[in-house]
């Protein structure tokens, strides 16, 4: 299998035509398991065939218009998932205006509507990743594969040749680095893997033997990549700039466009767009369905604290919320007093302040329940970075390089570094570094399934911790 058998399309290999048929079948196959298996379809067989072909066209068109049908071979398949449903979703809305406007909305059912609805949406990202599955073994084992060459002998270009040879299935071979530059010079680790320099390369990509350019160059080289971008424009090669911007320590980089510039937001938020709203949706039903199991030991637990001392049953403390807006995060009060100033001083073990049956809610994580009420009102989320105190805030955020990056998300109410051990007393400054270093990791590599994961883990290693107190 070579790759002029397979032209660039859907999943940077399946032609387009084909990626046209499987979603035309997808559309058609989930209706027809509607009305064979369900049944609350009420409208002439012709007429829902009609209904049917009309939403496979308008899927085809659709995803023209939202470009899915172009190459993801080096995009993340959550970005092809992202791309595939809003197209989908689309689709579904205009023919759900078209079954209104027409009066038919009746004739189909809106279960039934709805079964096809969430089939369709299946079968188009199911066959998608089994293509991708597909393609990425064949790249692994050489097929399928495009050329690719780096201009500049750099650390960066070596990085991005390392990165490359460690993913085989994205199907992108290096062929060799291009520098100008005298051997000597060069990284004792490409020196022998050096082809040439710029000419060479330029001449090489002409003649059509090169897939893929990366230009690897130090942005201080303005000059030089504005020459080399010049000469490759006489090329049919897809040409990428590296840039050297990991020395920035990036979070979630995105560009901007203002007032019709091209900018570069260096620290973003992985949760916006639809995945926020896909965020909120997860965070509603978690907490409420949480607060529905755990109302009555809720007000078992407020009983008991009024009961046992003075004060407010619930203890409401200022804290840093999402891009450090202040907020309010309810816990039970476990303590005889409520902190809440310019100087906090954490819980330690054996604390005369905290009482009886704070004791054992902080033990056992049950202090933290009204915090699913802080979750229906948005402030927080189920998972996330946990809150510090204000006080705490100020402390650390000049002691640890990027401590407010946190605040990039909402907080949680549980998170990755307090599944991974890193929760209760921070005594030293290692401890607190750790935490952070977690909640970056988790801010960075976001997505539905590792909340799922911390989920699965605060369940399995239960609320009850030895750092605890």
């Amino acid at each position: 299998m070579t790759q002029s058998e397979f032209p660039s399309g859907v999943n940077g290999g399946m032609p387009v035509g084909l990626a046209r048929v499987f979603d035309v079948v997808a559309v058609l196959a989930g209706l027809g398991l509607v009305y064979l298996f369900d049944g609350p379809v009420y409208m002439p067989v012709k007429e829902l065939v009609l209904w049917g072909v009309i939403a496979a066209l308008l899927m085809v068109y659709l995803s023209e218009i939202f470009s899915l049908y172009r190459s993801w071979r080096l995009a993340p398949f959550s970005e092809v998932v992202l791309v595939t449903l809003l197209v989908w979703v689309s689709v579904t809305i205009l023919l759900v205006l078209g079954l209104y406007f027409l009066k038919l909305g009746e004739n189909f059912g809106r279960i039934g509507f709805a079964y096809w609805c969430t089939i369709v949406a299946v079968l188009l990202v199911s066959w998608r990743w089994a293509c991708r599955q597909y393609l990425t073994r064949q790249r692994a084992q050489g097929k399928n594969t495009k050329t690719a060459l780096v201009v500049g002998a750099t650390s960066l270009g070596i990085q991005l040749a390392e990165a490359l040879e460690r993913q085989p299935g994205l199907g992108v071979r290096v062929q060799g680095f291009y520098d100008d530059r005298e051997r000597h010079r060069l990284d004792p680790m490409v020196q022998t893997k050096v082809m040439g320099d710029v000419d060479d390369a330029i001449e090489l990509a002409a003649r059509g033997g090169i897939d893929q350019i990366f230009v690897a160059l130090p942005l201080k080289a303005e000059d030089r990549i504005s020459a080399i971008l010049q000469r490759c424009a006489n090329t049919t090669s897809q040409v990428h700039i590296v840039p050297n911007f990991f020395v920035y320590n990036l979070v979630n980089a995105a560009w901007c466009d203002v007032g019709g510039m091209r900018t570069l937001s260096v620290y973003e938020s992985p949760i916006r767009g639809p995945w926020g709203a896909l965020k909120r949706a997860e965070d509603l039903t978690i907490a409420s369905v949480a607060l529905l199991v755990f109302a009555i030991p809720m007000l078992l637990i407020a009983a008991g604290i009024r009961l046992e001392s003075r004060g407010p049953v619930l203890f409401k403390q200022v804290r840093y919320g999402v891009d450090g807006r202040r907020i309010e995060v309810w816990k039970f009060r476990s303590m005889t007093c409520v902190e809440n100033g310019t100087t906090i001083k954490q819980a330690t073990r054996n604390d005369s302040r905290i009482t009886r049956i704070g004791a054992f809610i902080r033990r056992t994580s049950l202090d933290e329940l009204p915090q699913f009420i802080n979750v229906l009102q948005g402030r927080m989320s189920v998972v996330g970075p946990r809150p510090h105190a204000v006080a705490h805030n100020e402390q650390y955020r000049a002691l640890i390089q990027g401590y407010m990056l946190r605040h990039k998300v909402k907080p949680g109410i549980t998170g990755w570094a307090q599944v991974n051990g890193w929760r209760g007393e921070t005594d030293t400054l290692d401890k607190m570094a750790k935490r952070v270093e977690h909640d970056m990791h988790y801010i960075t590599h976001w997505s539905v399934v590792l909340d799922i994961q911390i989920l699965f883990l605060t369940l399995r290693k239960g609320f009850v911790h030895d750092n605890a107190y």
